[in-house]
């Protein structure tokens, strides 16, 4: 599966942004990983 360019980097971004974490162990995350990572953090905003 590729994910289209703007796309990673908007996760990136995202979770880079919210867990601090280092760009090549966001990288390191299978694509399913990363966008359930999004999901959680998105969930979590959405409820404060």
């Amino acid at each position: 599966m590729t994910v289209p360019e703007q796309r990673l980097h908007d996760e990136i971004a995202y979770l880079a942004y919210h867990f601090h974490w280092a760009l090549e162990d966001i990288l390191d995350l299978e694509h399913a990983d990363r966008a359930r990572y999004v999901a959680a953090i998105s969930a979590l905003n959405s409820e404060r």
